[in-house]
């Protein structure tokens, strides 16, 4: 029994690409998602962002079963910290469950047409949209509580309002959105993404709803946390009906990162935000380049 199941798990890795005996890229991928989910912690951004580009930019894995295991990091984190974040009222159900209507559905889609393309045109996508996110970190910058005069019809229509205590300050913070509408239709394309390139979605969530729709900033965090355990779970099943989720690459992803996290926690009081952050915009930088080369054939 214990053999078949060796034959199988090499025959998995050897059809992603991959070659070696089968125990070494698992455990090389363990070692390599704790320093990922350190740097994410430390960077704020999600692990499926940081996951996808440089797996498959510096593992001989295909691109199918790399973007499938990112749907499983993403979900994973998005499911354990989902329950907290809902308990501390930082996630918004009345603002959560319309966005994610939208987006899980175009991740589903998503999915659909990142499977069906040709893997060097999805890589080259992956390697644009890595370069378009690292631009967009360093051009954005986040308002805390931002101010919200006239809040549209819709937004009053679907509930899309609340009141947040901030621990930090001890104060309560009534909130509304506007630009409603423009910010539904951006899940759309958010939610596409997300299914194409198995990336998570929490890099694009968060300015739309702090930015565009006038959620405070901490709301926007939570809520978009908690959306990716809904929006990636659709697209992970089109991902596991089509066989690409190897238990061999996503369970060492998903426990590299969870320990890795831990770790990150840790390290945030003493780390400087500044340079922790320019330091993720140049790895997505470079793992976008990679990403946009090897899907040229270049590198």
């Amino acid at each position: 029994m214990a053999a078949q199941n060796d034959a199988a798990v090499t025959q998995a890795l050897t059809q992603a690409g991959a070659s070696g005996p089968w125990w070494m890229w698992p455990l090389i991928l363990l070692f390599f998602c704790f320093i990922l989910g350190i740097i994410a912690v430390l960077a704020g951004v999600g692990g499926g962002v940081l996951y996808v580009p440089l797996v498959s930019g510096f593992f001989p894995f295909h691109l199918d079963f790399v973007r499938g295991a990112g749907l499983m990091v993403a979900l994973a984190g998005a499911l354990a910290a989902g329950p907290g974040l809902l308990k501390r009222n930082l996630a918004s159900l009345r603002l959560a469950l319309p966005v994610a209507l939208i987006a899980s559905s175009c991740a589903i889609v998503g999915a659909m047409i990142g499977l069906a393309l040709p893997t060097n045109v999805v890589q080259i996508a992956l390697g644009a949209t890595i370069l378009f996110i690292a631009i967009l970190i360093l051009k954005s910058k986040n308002v805390a509580v931002p101010e919200v005069k006239n809040p549209d019809a819709l937004g009053i229509a679907l509930g899309m309002n609340g009141v947040y205590h901030d621990a930090s300050s001890g104060q309560d913070y009534a909130w509304k959105t506007h630009r409603t509408l423009p910010g539904l239709l951006m899940f759309i394309i958010i939610g596409v993404m997300a299914g194409m390139f198995g990336l998570g979605a929490g890099w694009a969530n968060v300015p739309v709803l702090n930015l565009m729709m006038g959620v405070p900033l901490k709301v926007a965090v939570g809520t978009s946390k908690f959306l990716l355990s809904i929006t990636d779970t659709s697209a992970a099943w089109v991902y596991l009906n089509q066989g690409c989720v190897i238990p061999l690459m996503a369970i060492p992803s998903i426990v590299g990162l969870m320990f890795g996290s831990f770790v990150g926690v840790r390290l945030l009081a003493k780390a400087k935000p500044k340079f922790i952050r320019y330091m993720v915009i140049g790895v997505l930088l470079f793992a976008g380049a990679k990403a946009l080369l090897k899907g040229l054939g270049i590198g």
